[in-house]
């Protein structure tokens, strides 16, 4: 059995699979009045209309050949609203420059994640996180000032699920799913704690893919080694799941062996030591985050993350990409 918000999105997904006239694609899947978040420089536009004109043609104009990758599809509800997500690759050649970053000229990936909530047979909500930072990388043009190299851990092309099986097509055992958001729920609410409560939940050869401003990580030792110095760069760090009533997750549910979860913003803390090269800005910061797991058995052993850097950039003063205006 494929109920109607899955069959909805793969049909869309399809479509972007080999796009030529993307407008009836479009136009079908987003509702007129849609509202559509899009990480900086984008932020918020409405409908698909402005989607087209402002983002999904220049990106197509800009990547020839353009086409989408999925990785992890999955649906579900969250505080009684239905939900799309997935997350994977826009792949072409960059042979026109976009959003600032000159064009190389070579084959390209922009990593992106989404979330959609469904109503009518539209999406009416949305939030598309692109990894900005990390396309920039790869292009050799990430901001000079923003620290010694690129990032301390891995930073190139993502994988997706070891095991294959992260576009789920058909309905899974819903005590499946329920136990992914559990084990993640509770594992959200241990992070940021003195004895690392957070560690139980995972395997100690688990990955982290982080956004390409941070890197990557393999062993829960090596994650401990990025994780902890970040909640440290801010005092009372904390994030969306903690009902800290300042950020919280726009949704949060699983599928299968999946869980995804997303906030705009997602976390918060007063910036106190220098974080990606800039500051401390003794302020308040907000971050727009969002995060796919995969679980074995009761331990998580992989998860793909978003950062909206640029936005969490600008709030340091520093605007990496400072040629480009949405028009």
């Amino acid at each position: 059995m494929i109920n109607d918000e899955r069959s909805f999105y793969l049909r869309y997904a399809e479509t972007l699979k080999h796009p030529r006239d993307l407008e009836p694609a479009v136009t079908s899947f987003f509702h007129e009045d849609a509202i559509i978040n899009i990480v900086h420089p984008f932020n918020q536009i409405k409908g698909p209309k402005v989607y087209l004109e402002h983002f999904l043609l220049p990106l197509q104009d800009s990547l020839e050949g353009l086409y989408r990758r999925d990785d992890i599809f999955m649906v579900g509800e969250f505080e009684g609203h239905k939900w799309i997500s997935s997350t994977g690759y826009y792949v072409g050649q960059f042979t026109k420059d976009w959003v600032g970053i000159k064009a190389s000229g070579t084959l390209s990936y922009l990593r992106y994640g989404e979330f959609h909530r469904v109503g009518n047979h539209r999406a009416v909500e949305s939030y598309i996180f692109l990894d900005i930072p990390e396309l920039m990388i790869a292009c050799n043009q990430w901001p000079v000032g923003i620290g010694p190299g690129h990032s301390r851990g891995y930073t190139g092309l993502i994988q997706g699920p070891a095991s294959h099986d992260g576009v789920l097509k058909h309905n899974s055992d819903p005590r499946e799913g329920e136990l992914s958001y559990k084990i993640v729920t509770d594992m959200l609410s241990n992070l940021a704690t003195k004895d690392e409560a957070w560690r139980p939940y995972w395997h100690k050869n688990m990955i982290w893919y982080g956004p390409g401003a941070f890197g990557s990580f393999v062993g829960v030792d090596e994650f401990a080694s990025f994780q902890i110095p970040f909640e440290s760069q801010f005092e009372g760090w904390s994030g969306g799941s903690k009902n800290n009533g300042l950020t919280k997750h726009f949704t949060r549910f699983g599928e299968g062996n999946y869980t995804c979860s997303g906030g705009w913003p997602s976390i918060t803390g007063i910036n106190v030591k220098p974080f990606l090269g800039k500051g401390p800005t003794n302020e308040r910061i907000f971050m727009r985050v969002c995060d796919w797991w995969r679980r074995e058995n009761q331990l998580l052993i992989e998860n793909w993350v978003f950062v909206d850097v640029p936005h969490a950039l600008l709030q340091l003063g520093y605007d990496p990409m400072p040629n480009w205006q949405i028009k």
